[in-house]
């Protein structure tokens, strides 16, 4: 027997016990079964649930449901990145406190001091996952640091290697002084600093004047190696070719001509610093300067200018000015307020440092991913996405793969004495080239992301040839957020086509980013997040996944209560009208024998909602989706349907009650994949049952049916009329008489008005719909659900009043 509320507390948590532990989750290779895959993006291993994860399992889990039940061979693939310099810097917090450092400690240990890390603090993100009902093949748990995926990392690497596309070279990259370790332009925060702005004359060579130069950084000025003016400014044209000295370090330097010079930054002319700017090394590489570096490693001054070495960057800033000042070099000083790049785990400062890292060479690895985004065999959505990922991997420059920590993958280079590198996917005897045997291992470690390119293939035992790469791959979907386009989908791409000459997926939704309520990024340190966890505490999981779908649909959403509370609303609603149905089904067994014209009404509806819900699923339209799941349960189900043929379940009418049943078990195999567990504990209600809902064959297709989706039009407009205005109802069929009855009888207008009244309004209500229609701005901007729902109220407006004036 149903209780007569629904409450998601424990009833959640059991169902996913259940679907789990009899083994309703389970991917297992059928060559009988098409298949459909979801390589869910693998979280960091330290990580927690946050609200982007949960809507990004809102939207696979709906798909995977559905195609679970339509009869697909469903592979959701759960695991876990490594997340290189996250877990480091965790795990050093947590050394710190003991006072102790990995250099304490030393490489072995501190990788045995992270894996007991992990074991007591790692991995907590997937238990979270199932409490939003995520229906993830959990047996198939994997993570990048497992032997087995090692050994598919080491295996990509000697094969771009062996190719000549991984190679070593000294190049400037963002270099955090922290970690001390590269990293990528996408692993960076870009902040406003107040900095000052300092202009410095560089006198000429010949003593006869000087050039001014504008610069946030005097402390770099030990490493300048010219002056680059732009080759059409007036103003320096004519002294191209001098020499300038250096402040400070008083070297003579060139002044030079090059395009890539901005005339209108400070003075517009350029001091010139290979070693610490990106367009400096541009410049310095074109015009083969030396690259000499005024900053260490650690962020402090190296010893290219006497005096400062080891010297923090503002104390050295603090000499130059005050000797350029003493000299009379000083222009001015002013305040500067410009954006800096942090690194986005410790917030540090990053320098751009020359170094030499390992390469991936991108010219011929991007090519066939290129094609098969332009062919649209990958496709993104939304198109403006799609449209990002092509530019983004068209301007892709050359990878750096290399990073200095001690946790993830240990490149499988190895190097001699005279300098030759051996790699190999294991330890080798001897150096390939002269055959020494003292070979000492790259201490540098693999971008995550480089691990993380393989997941849709290495997590189904690649390089091997096994029964799950066969049947799982390619996949069909993937769901992220578009901040990771460029660092993983597009080289899970080409990673796909390069090493298994398949593309991994066919389509890649990018989710909408949810922001605070008041539209400001989510954030703990900025007090605007929302924790998904506390959302499901007092909202229940199916509500808030409903919720977020509903939100989803632009690329920037506010987080919205309203949206969960109607999700709860929603499964409160079906709960009841099912303990309605539950209650007057008798001995019946769900049979459809739609006769009556509410019968055959609702069957019309449920095929029509059927059809609109996969269309706008397969369009990943997943806020129309809960749109019309809304509509068909709460309006037409709930509110006509049921109240209805009510009278004939309570008489015991044997058709009616199966047909009844019938109709509720459609409209649950419809709202599942969306609200999985309340769905799921009211399909256990249902006699008859002889399998779990979420592997419960999809509703077959009849679309006969289509044709009585109208057929209480009449019948609605009538009962409209009465309630509006309790006037005499607009003429209904003797067939829909005793329906008019059961809808009024008994019942009060709500709040009627004069029928001149009712006819004012809804002629207000006609023009304002034809104007906003008529208005080419709003038809061509407005999303089009908002559109079609105007076009539709203007419609059933024009219905009332023609009914109204007879």
């Amino acid at each position: 027997m149903m209780k007569p509320l629904y409450r998601p507390e424990g009833v959640e948590e059991r169902w996913q016990r259940t679907w789990e532990e009899e083994g309703l989750y389970d991917a297992d290779p059928d060559p009988a079964r098409p298949t459909f895959v979801d390589a869910h993006p693998p979280p960091n291993v330290t990580g927690e649930l946050h609200m982007g994860h949960a809507l990004q399992l809102a939207l696979g889990d709906a798909v995977v449901r559905m195609k679970r039940m339509q009869g697909f061979n469903v592979l959701f693939q759960p695991g876990y990145d490594h997340a290189g310099i996250s877990t480091q810097n965790a795990v050093e917090k947590h050394l710190a406190r003991e006072g102790k450092t990995r250099q304490d400690l030393g490489r072995a240990a501190f990788e045995e001091r992270v894996w007991e890390w992990l074991h007591e603090y790692g991995k907590t993100i997937m238990t979270q996952f199932r409490r939003m009902g995520a229906s993830l093949d959990y047996r198939r748990e994997r993570f990048t640091m497992d032997d087995a995926y090692v050994r598919a990392v080491m295996h990509a690497f000697v094969h771009l290697y062996r190719k000549g596309w991984i190679y070593q070279a000294n190049r400037i990259i963002n270099w955090c002084p922290h970690h001390q370790t590269s990293l990528s332009d996408l692993e960076l925060l870009h902040e406003e600093a107040d900095d000052a702005l300092t202009t410095i004359r560089y006198p000429f060579a010949d003593g006869s004047g000087g050039i001014a130069i504008a610069t946030a950084r005097p402390a770099t000025i030990p490493a300048d190696v010219a002056v680059a003016v732009h080759p059409e400014d007036e103003r320096y044209r004519a002294l191209v070719g001098r020499e300038v000295v250096v402040p400070f370090i008083e070297k003579l330097v060139p002044v030079i001509a090059d395009e890539r010079v901005e005339r209108q930054f400070g003075t517009g002319a350029l001091k010139v610093t290979p070693g610490h700017d990106p367009t400096d090394f541009e410049i310095g590489r074109a015009h083969e300067l030396p690259e000499p570096m005024a900053i260490r490693a650690d962020g402090r001054m190296s010893d290219l200018a006497p005096g400062l070495e080891g010297l923090t960057q503002k104390e050295a800033e603090g000499r130059i000015v005050e000797w350029c000042r003493e000299r009379g070099l000083l222009v001015e000083r002013e305040a500067y307020r410009h954006s800096v790049a942090l690194c986005e785990r410790c917030g540090s400062r990053i320098e751009p440092l020359i170094s030499l890292q390992w390469w991936c060479a991108m010219d011929e690895l991007k090519k066939p991913a290129l094609e098969a985004l332009r062919e649209r065999r990958v496709r993104f959505h939304p198109e403006s996405q799609h449209r990002f990922a092509i530019d983004s991997l068209e301007s892709a420059p050359d990878w750096c793969i290399s990073r200095q920590l001690w946790w993830g993958h240990q490149l499988p280079v190895w190097e001699c004495p005279d300098g030759h590198f051996t790699v190999e996917e294991s330890e080798p005897a001897a150096c390939a080239e002269c055959g020494s045997a003292e070979l000492t291992r790259s201490s540098d470690v693999l971008d995550t992301w480089f691990s993380s390119a393989l997941w849709p293939f290495a997590t189904l035992g690649w390089p091997d040839e096994t029964d799950d790469l066969r049947a799982f791959y390619p996949g069909g979907l993937q769901t992220t957020a578009r901040e990771i386009i460029r660092l993983w989908e597009n080289r899970m791409i080409f990673m796909g086509l390069e090493l298994l000459g398949e593309i991994p997926f066919t389509d890649v939704i990018i989710h909408s980013t949810v922001l605070a309520p008041d539209g400001r990024r989510m954030s703990k340190s900025l007090g605007t997040g929302i924790d998904p966890l506390d959302v499901i505490a007092d909202h229940g999981a199916d509500a808030t996944r409903y919720g977020l779908l509903k939100m989803s649909s632009t690329q920037d959403v506010r987080f919205s209560y309203g949206a969960v509370e109607e999700g709860r609303k929603l499964a409160n609603k079906l709960w009841n009208v099912s303990r309605l149905v539950l209650a007057n089904a008798g001995s019946s067994t769900p049979s459809e024998r739609p006769e009556h014209t509410e019968e055959r009404w609702i069957f019309g509806r449920l095929q029509v909602a059927q059809d609109d819900l996969e269309a706008a699923i397969a369009r990943f339209d997943f806020s129309e989706a809960t749109n019309i799941l809304y509509h068909v349960t709460f309006d037409d189900f709930c509110d006509w349907y049921a109240e209805l043929v009510k009278p004939r379940l309570s008489a015991g009418q044997v058709d009616a009650q199966a047909t009844a049943l019938a109709a509720l078990e459609r409209l649950l195999k419809l709202l599942h994949p969306v609200m999985p567990h309340v769905t799921e504990e009211i399909w256990s209600q249902l006699p008859a049952r002889q399998t779990r809902l979420i592997v419960a064959p999809w509703p077959e297709r009849d679309s006969r049916r289509r044709s009585d989706y109208n057929l209480l039009d009449g019948l609605q407009l009538a009962v409209r009329v009465w309630r509006r205005t309790s006037a005499l109802p607009p003429p209904v069929t003797s067939a829909d008489e005793h329906l008019f009855r059961i809808m009024t009888e008994g019942r009060r207008p709500d709040g009627a008005v004069g029928l001149e009244a009712e006819l004012e309004r809804l002629r207000k209500e006609v023009a304002r719909c034809e104007g906003m229609l008529a208005n080419e701005r709003f038809v061509r901007s407005a999303p089009a659900d908002v559109v079609e729902g105007e076009r539709e109220k203007l419609a059933r407006y024009r219905r009332e009043l023609d009914a109204l004036l007879g």
